[in-house]
Order: structure tokens, then sequence, then C-alpha cells
């Protein structure tokens, strides 16, 4: 059974600010950890819980009514930026943790000299996620972007050691079905805006590389997380 680190979020009232005074979404303390924990515990003994659902566009955490309860033998899937951080599962027990680290380590080059940015392929699937399922422009997720590489810094990367095991998710044609989705995006950040020489560079980029339709791109495919229609969701 699947849970999603997401969901726990705490209201936007609630999440902590960053140095600039900004909302610091990717703190792990923007996840409601006491919530979590006791939910993990109760299904761990056997109990029955009410999951939480967040509202993006809203900025709230609801409750609509999905309920979880683990059958014998079943394990929970949770999925989430922090989950090799101890303090997100301070309440399991460390033998009953497998902990995955899961990368998107491109291996593409545009030529001889020069590689396709790990970096710019995780920002294309997160603009393309963002506006589907948050409601957020493309400008917005530029504008957010620091703020992503920063957390990475001081919540994700200092842990991937401690992972038992490392999956590289990159796909070698995702820019092409991506680029689709997230061309008329970038079009719409303007000359104005301080993002802007960024969204043209991705949409250099992109000019490099041939379209894939979404159809060709299966149900089961990780790819899906971000276009939609996965047959997981």
């Amino acid at each position: 059974m699947r849970i999603e680190v997401d969901n726990y979020f705490r209201d936007r009232s609630q999440t902590p600010v960053d140095r600039y005074n900004k909302l610091d979404f990717e703190h792990i303390e923007a996840v409601d950890l006491v919530m979590l924990n006791a939910h993990l515990r109760a299904l761990e003994e056997g109990h029955e819980v009410e999951l939480p659902t967040f509202n993006f566009k809203q900025g709230i955490q609801e409750f609509r009514g999905q309920r979880l309860k683990l059958a014998a033998g079943q394990v929970v899937i949770l999925e989430g930026i922090h989950c090799l951080n101890p303090l997100l599962t301070e309440q399991v027990a460390e033998q009953h943790k497998f902990k995955v680290y899961v990368s998107a380590l491109t291996q593409l080059m545009l030529d001889n000299n020069n590689l396709i940015s790990t970096a710019d392929l995780r920002l294309l699937r997160r603009m393309v996620r963002d506006y589907r399922t948050r409601g957020k422009s493309a400008l917005q997720t530029l504008q957010m972007w620091p703020g992503v590489r920063d957390g990475e810094q001081r919540w994700i990367f200092p842990y991937q050691k401690d992972a038992d095991a490392a999956f590289n998710s990159a796909l070698a044609f995702e820019p092409a079905v991506l680029k689709t989705y997230v061309r008329p995006l970038l079009s719409e950040v303007k000359p104005f805006d301080r993002e802007y020489a960024d969204a043209r560079r991705l949409l250099a980029f992109l000019n490099l590389v041939n379209s894939c339709s979404a159809e060709h791109v299966p149900p089961t495919s990780l790819l899906r997380e971000f276009i939609g229609g996965s047959a997981f969701a």
C-alpha cells in the first residue's frame, strides 16, 4: 500500500519560512511529522487510519474518507523527498525499513561534449506535474526552483548514502514526450520576467529534441507520474 508524504503537508499557514522570509516547502517541518508517525505506528499495530489529502491549489489538508488498514503480510510504500531522513519515520523501527533512493541521472548527450543536464530534466518534470496537479504556471515553478535546489542540498543529498538500494528513473525518451507539454508553458514567460532567460534556454534545448506523443507511453511508465494517466494513480 502506498502513502504519499506530500499529503501530510501542513496547511500553508503553518509552513516554515526560509531566511528570505518565504515559505519553505522543502523543509522537513513542512510535513506533519506527528500525524505521519502516528499513522505509521497505528498501521503497524493493525489499526485502520484515515489518510489525509493535501489540496495544493488551496494549500490546506483535507480528509476525504480514504481509509487504510494493512492485511497480513502487506507493506507500506512511503513516497516522498524526505523518506531517507530518519526524522520522517522516527517512530518506526529501523529493521522495519528498506530505503530506496530514486534519482533521475540522464545519460543523454546533445553532442560529443554536452551532456543534458539532470537538473533541467527534473525541472521539466516538475513544471509539467505542477501545472497539471497544482495549478502552477511555468513562471511560478521557475521562481520556486532555486529554493528546491537549496532544499536538495539540505534535506535530500546528505541522506542518499543511507539508502539500501538506488534506482535511476531517467528515461531516454522523456524529453521528447515532455516537450509537447512544457513548450506552451515556457512560452508564457514574458521578457520582463526575471526567469525569462531560463525559459528561453530551456526552449532552445527542447528545439533540439523531436516530439513524441504521449499515446506511446504505457500507463505503467514512471513518466505517467508527471504527465498523468498512470495505472497506479
